[in-house]
């Protein structure tokens, strides 16, 4: 049985975690810092809990927590562990603070990259995790298969549509509802922040891979959700790349290939990612389907703790898609 704190308690990611962490049956204890909300019930901000929990967000956290699952601001995490060392807890940090090789060490701290389908066992002996961005799971999944059999040898081409939850819960010009609604943009064309993870975790599987990832990220009119379409030449046979493709997802629990064209409703509200690989010509095209605040962040946060702490990976994280 482990005790939890998450910190950082009122955002969209932190909801989702509650949410999950609350019928997790091997959780004993689960405690939620927000000092900006504390002494106030946690449903207060999180309206779906109405109900669910009496919990009411605490100010400071509390001692001898066996997980911290920190759902800081970008550059808050390291902020927040600079005043708080969280001796003994192992650490969950949904941030990208820690994602990138020349910030995975931090003190005496040592982050691994926690995506599951990459680094499974490097997570199973971690003590602490710095999970994916969701545009990062996303494409990466779509990509990983290729590179883990040399198969990347040409520049790849992403464009990836998101939720307005991707966004996070404070208020910009481009997150109102008059503003999203029956909208669509590009933004970050080139240059997101999520290219950095996802060119080393490419890297790890494929070092000589030095093609461009050109990523052009859309923001869409819906509040949850990726679906990505990635692709780029390949000289390989489409029976061929669909067998590398099962193969080298096997044995994971929330990752799947389908014969069948996939679409956003199959996999908003699971931990899932879904595949489909079509090939047109010379082009091998991906098409990547996540809830980005669960494999996207919260629900795959869930997975590597349950792998940290030799659970059953999908403990917890058995959810069904709301298709209608």
């Amino acid at each position: 049985m482990i005790k939890i704190a998450v910190i950082g308690g009122a955002g969209y990611t932190a909801g989702e975690l509650i949410r999950i962490l609350l019928r997790h049956p091997n959780v004993e204890h689960l405690s939620v810092v927000s000092q900006s909300h504390a002494g106030k019930p946690v449903h207060s901000a999180h309206h779906d809990l109405v109900g669910e929990t009496d919990l009411v967000f605490e100010k400071e956290l509390a001692k001898n927590v066996d997980v911290a699952f920190l759902c800081l601001g970008h550059g808050k995490s390291r902020e927040y562990l600079q005043e708080y060392a969280l001796n003994g807890a192992k650490i969950i940090d949904l941030s990208h603070d820690f994602r990138l090789r020349e910030h995975a060490k931090f003190q005496d701290k040592q982050f691994i990259y926690g995506l599951p389908e990459l680094n499974g066992p490097q997570i199973e002996k971690a003590q602490n995790i710095a999970n994916p961005g969701c545009f990062a799971t996303a494409i990466q999944l779509a990509l990983l298969p290729l590179a883990h059999d040399e198969k990347l040898d040409h520049e790849v081409h992403v464009h990836a549509i998101t939720g307005s939850t991707g966004a996070g819960q404070s208020l910009s010009p481009t997150s109102h509802f008059s503003w999203r609604n029956n909208n669509v943009s590009v933004y970050k064309a080139f240059n997101h922040q999520h290219l950095a993870e996802i060119n080393e975790s490419v890297k790890s599987l494929q070092p000589w891979f030095e093609e461009p990832i050109n990523f052009i990220p859309v923001r869409g009119n819906f509040t949850r959700g990726i679906l990505a379409t990635v692709y780029t030449k390949v000289n390989t046979g489409i029976d061929e790349l669909k067998k590398l493709y099962h193969k080298y997802y096997e044995n994971a629990d929330f990752t799947t290939v389908s014969e069948d064209p996939v679409h956003l409703k199959q996999v908003v509200n699971t931990n899932k990612c879904i595949l489909h690989l079509e090939k047109h010509g010379d082009y091998l095209l991906v098409t990547s389907a996540i809830d980005n605040l669960l494999k996207g962040a919260s629900g795959q946060a869930v997975e590597n703790m349950n792998l940290v702490f030799g659970m059953d990976q999908a403990e917890g994280l058995k959810l069904k898609a709301s298709i209608f």
